[in-house]
């Protein structure tokens, strides 16, 4: 099947960092379609070679099991070509139209990996080029708008342009295999559906800790924060995987019907819930694996007395019989004391204890996402020595693990995110793209933290870099006897 790929914004930091070495990986592994040209698109003025000289020389910076040698990147190059246009003239798409009509491939794919404000004039203007023909694929960057209105704004523009089939809204964190792993574990697995809901589960946590701050981005997140940049759509994302339904089978709408069941279902806010279950902070400096870091207001690109978020810590509940009464707790920050994205389920405790145990001990199972990829299964179990002739040590219950981890079971046969998701696009799978009413959903449902932030004349909470955020997160968790699993 033969493909065009063409990468808006092809000299663009997402393109040299994930696209181009995802594709190559593709391309490594003979995945990637026979017959493809990838044509980066940009300002700069250059030909075919000096765009493939570019992106050779950026492959420098990639990990070095996934950098090419010069026989496999002089065989990669010869897919890569370069169109010069500025997104904002018309007349500039007819260069593209021109190299597209070079030869009629099978599946045409527009990647937009631009800023946001250009999604609306790029998507008509192709169409306006009349590109957007029946085998065009749109791919659309998050963010996708700033808030309700902007993101229905955009959806209106592309979907006057391509049918909803034609887009796909990428959310590169439904391409991790960990959270793949996620539908496996529900859905492909008979042991745990019984115990998914209300009867047996305490609380669910969701935890995606970055220690990285804002590095070069700081002017982009002024613009965005956490609640944006992490919270309307990755943690809602892993919110949706873990407490759907099963769907009817595993088309993309079947899964994305329950999806959107769950976004309709979470509580809505109210000035109570807001001011008590949403915690919202911004990294001061800090030290962070022994070396001082600056605060967030020191980064470059942001304003001194920026009021920001860089953590957010918020409890929701699924408001439908499965799950009513179950607090579903979400944290996401940055420059938090280690890179970690986990989702921990907690059981409830023993109905009737005729066992010696810790305190607080119950069963736990946790989805290890990120840096480690797996499942531990935490049970209790008889830990004394047995030869201790004493009644109580007998029947004293003692933590233990299961501990599975998918990267040494699976090795090299696991599928790094964008490479999935780009082969998904090339191939017509819509099953990890979401959905413009699934989009829209979830903007409505944090649209009243964004708009109750306006008027909190209290601003973010401060807090150390290399901490957990602050302590109003570990409050709010605690006013329901529940702790976040680095306190416990």
């Amino acid at each position: 099947m033969s493909f065009d790929l063409v990468l808006f914004g092809g000299t663009g930091d997402l393109a040299w960092r994930k696209l181009m070495p995802a594709l190559f990986q593709a391309f490594r592994h003979g995945t990637l379609p026979e017959g493809g040209r990838i044509i980066g698109v940009a300002r700069d003025d250059l030909t075919d070679a000096q765009y493939r000289t570019l992106i050779q020389t950026r492959f420098d910076s990639v990990e070095g099991a996934k950098r090419p040698n010069a026989e496999e990147f002089a065989r990669f190059a010869d897919l890569l070509q370069f169109v010069r246009m500025d997104l904002s003239k018309p007349g500039d798409y007819a260069r593209l139209a021109e190299r597209l009509g070079e030869r009629e491939a099978d599946t045409v794919v527009m990647y937009v990996a631009t800023a946001p404000a250009l999604f609306g004039t790029t998507c008509e203007q192709i169409a306006a080029a009349g590109l957007n023909w029946p085998n065009t694929r749109i791919v659309l960057e998050k963010p996708l708008g700033h808030d309700l209105s902007s993101n229905r704004a955009i959806n209106a523009i592309v979907c006057s342009a391509f049918s909803e089939r034609q887009v796909f809204r990428i959310d590169h964190y439904l391409g991790k295999p960990s959270v793949q792993n996620l539908f496996a574990l529900r859905f492909g697995n008979a042991l745990f559906e019984p115990l998914w809901r209300r009867e047996t589960i305490a609380n669910i946590q969701i935890t995606i800790a970055e220690d990285l701050g804002v590095e070069k981005r700081g002017a982009f997140y002024e613009t965005t924060g956490t609640l944006r940049d992490m919270v309307q759509n990755h943690a809602l994302q892993l919110l949706c995987a873990i407490g759907m339904e099963p769907p009817i089978n595993a088309h993309a709408d079947a899964i994305r019907d329950e999806k959107l069941k769950v976004l309709r279902s979470l509580a809505p806010w109210t000035p109570q819930t807001l001011s008590q279950h949403v915690v919202r902070g911004q990294y001061a400096a800090g030290n962070m694996g022994g070396v001082a870091v600056p605060g967030y207001r020191d980064e470059a690109g942001v304003s001194r007395d920026s009021r920001t978020e860089t953590f957010v810590a918020l409890r929701t509940e699924i408001a439908n019989w499965r799950w009513a009464g179950v607090p579903f707790y979400i944290r996401t920050g940055k420059r938090l004391a280690s890179r970690d994205a986990h989702i921990e389920v907690n059981f409830r405790p023993t109905p009737h204890a005729i066992f010696k145990a810790p305190l607080g001990a119950a069963n736990r199972l946790v989805i290890n996402l990120q840096p480690k990829d797996g499942l531990e299964l935490h049970l209790l179990a008889q830990g004394q020595d047995n030869r201790q002739n004493t009644r109580a040590s007998a029947q004293s219950l003692a933590p233990v693990q299961l501990d599975l981890d998918f990267d040494t079971r699976f090795g090299a046969e696991r599928v790094g995110a964008y490479e999935r998701l780009l082969l998904d696009v090339i191939d017509g799978r819509l099953n990890l793209f979401v959905r413009s009413d699934e989009q829209e959903e979830a903007w409505r449902w944090v649209e009243p933290i964004l708009d109750f932030w306006q008027t909190d004349a209290q601003g973010p909470r401060h807090y150390a870099a290399g901490t957990w955020g602050p302590s109003a997160a570990s409050a709010m968790i605690a006013r329901d006897g529940y702790c976040w699993s680095e306190e416990c």
